[in-house]
């Protein structure tokens, strides 16, 4: 909510005695430029994003004649937000170096099932030895079985750690 009170405060400010469909795609691009000087792409995009469904709201409420002056190529091409660089991905034998270095079985175990069993942190940290049958786990919030053979050496790994 604060960032639309002070999008709108801003907003209100410059165009105060203005009826909304008087105002130009350059005005905007003047309004968002002098607002997001110095602002991260992200902070940019979001104001943009803002003040265009701002402008759709009116269109789709109040007038559906009404032309929204968000709605150019140029604004959306000066206001995209830039895709992240993608994640490094790690190389098989740097994976599987950090996981025989690791001297804590229970560790190991969990690193173990992150590499090799395609699972989620958060899938690793709630399993529980009673999850544990053979070559299967029950994944508790899901309730159903997750067979993979490639980690059924890793469950009778984690059965002896448990039994510990």
């Amino acid at each position: 909510m604060k960032n639309y009170e002070f999008i709108f405060t801003q907003f209100q400010t410059e165009f105060v005695e203005r009826e909304v469909d008087s105002i130009s795609p350059d005005e905007i691009l003047s309004f968002l430029t002098k607002l997001t000087d110095g602002n991260k792409p992200t902070t940019k995009c979001n104001r943009y994003s803002s003040l265009k469904a701002f402008f759709n709201y009116i269109k789709n409420s109040i007038d559906p004649n009404f032309q929204n002056p968000c709605d150019t190529r140029i604004l959306r091409k000066i206001f995209k937000d830039r895709k992240p660089p993608p994640w490094p991905i790690f190389e098989k034998e740097l994976i599987y170096e950090i996981i025989f270095k690791t001297t804590n079985p229970r560790n190991r175990i969990m690193l173990e099932f992150l590499a090799r069993g395609g699972m989620r942190v958060g899938e690793v940290l709630k399993i529980r030895p009673i999850d544990i049958q053979d070559r299967k786990i029950t994944l508790p919030d899901l309730g159903f079985r997750y067979v993979n053979t490639r980690i059924a050496a890793d469950l009778r790994r984690i059965r002896v750690y448990a039994n510990e």
